[in-house]
């Protein structure tokens, strides 16, 4: 009797690991919180697949796409780090050249209408060819990438899943990295489940919340923590006078002003501001409470009554930090579906 009840214990195990091994393997699609708004990335030109997402995958950490087939999308933009390039104040590339800007994390593009730090794209099944083509990133062609992923035989599985061909395009090489950054959605923070009813905010990051509402979320927006907009916060003007949207727009006006950052995942994405200068949270608190410059097209929003800046105590700076850390989002870092593969 005993042997008999060990046996239906060994298969109930066994059916609970496969079943496990399973439920893990299904592909999630695009899936996000209710809380969130509604994405304004266009699928109907380009539906999620499991086969498109895992070519677009394959694609990003393949240092292939840069001239010497050293530097992949991922060597810049690493999962771990809420895909930045954690430690590195300015992006690092092709022949370790450095770049003007530090590398912006990878999540909810969904949600974006203009990428990069000055909006300079304006369409994600674009952008990757910004710094595919950078010489200091990673300085190659699209012609020249077409061509040694279609000599490379690893990639024909991958390609026929998802395209039903064995060769690639441009175009398809394009809207699959698309596929995969889509899928880079962090939304299951302590803050998410708070707002989906599924845990509370201990009494000082509650006390934290009530500060950001109050001082911070102009700019930051709830539920992805930024705007979208393009600002003037104050950081001091770099030697190589970066001149951000004013590149694009050649309107004065937008000279210093760069893309407002998401405050999601700050715990993973240090070094912070658009150029890395601030190595640490507490920098960037006493940057807006006390360090930041009065350079050209300084954003209204902190000068008030002849002060510059956002007035914080220290113990407010501490709440709000409490409360920053509810945004961050260990099951979006450890997604194994994220990961290299």
């Amino acid at each position: 009797m005993r042997k008999q009840y060990l046996i239906i214990v060994g298969f109930v195990l066994i059916a609970i690991v496969v079943n496990s091994e399973v439920i893990r393997s299904i592909f999630p699609g695009f899936r996000y919180s209710k809380h969130f708004p509604s994405p304004t990335y266009r699928f109907e030109q380009n539906k999620i697949t499991e086969s498109k997402f895992k070519l677009g995958r394959k694609l990003f950490f393949d240092p292939a796409l840069s001239k010497d087939n050293t530097i992949s999308c991922g060597s810049c933009h690493i999962p771990s780090s809420s895909f930045t390039q954690h430690g590195h104040a300015l992006s690092h590339g092709l022949n370790d050249s450095l770049g003007v800007r530090n590398s912006p994390p990878i999540m909810n593009l969904a949600w974006s209408k203009s990428f990069m730090w000055d909006g300079g794209i304006v369409d994600l099944d674009l952008q990757p060819i910004s710094p595919i083509t950078n010489h200091v990133e990673m300085g190659e062609t699209m012609e020249n990438i077409v061509d040694k992923l279609n000599h490379d035989k690893s990639y024909k599985k991958y390609t026929k899943a998802a395209f039903g061909s064995e060769k690639l395009t441009s175009n398809q090489i394009l809207k699959s990295l698309s596929q995969y950054m889509l899928m880079c959605i962090s939304d299951n923070a302590k803050y998410d489940s708070v707002m989906r009813g599924q845990s509370k905010f201990t009494s000082q990051e509650k006390q934290g919340y009530e500060i950001f509402k109050a001082k911070c979320s102009s700019c930051h927006k709830e539920p992805l923590f930024t705007d979208y907009s393009f600002r003037n916060n104050g950081v001091k003007i770099s030697t190589d006078n970066d001149l951000g949207r004013y590149l694009i727009t050649l309107n004065e006006k937008d000279k210093y002003k760069f893309k407002v950052p998401s405050l999601r995942n700050l715990d993973y994405t240090a070094p912070y501001m658009h150029d890395g200068s601030m190595e640490e949270l507490d920098d960037v608190l006493m940057h807006y409470s006390n360090n930041m410059k009065n350079t050209p097209n300084l954003d209204t929003t902190f000068i008030k009554n002849n002060y510059i800046g956002i007035e914080l105590t220290k113990d407010e700076k501490r709440k709000l930090k409490l409360f920053l850390k509810t945004l961050n989002d260990l099951s979006f870092i450890n997604n194994k579906y994220l990961q290299e593969q």
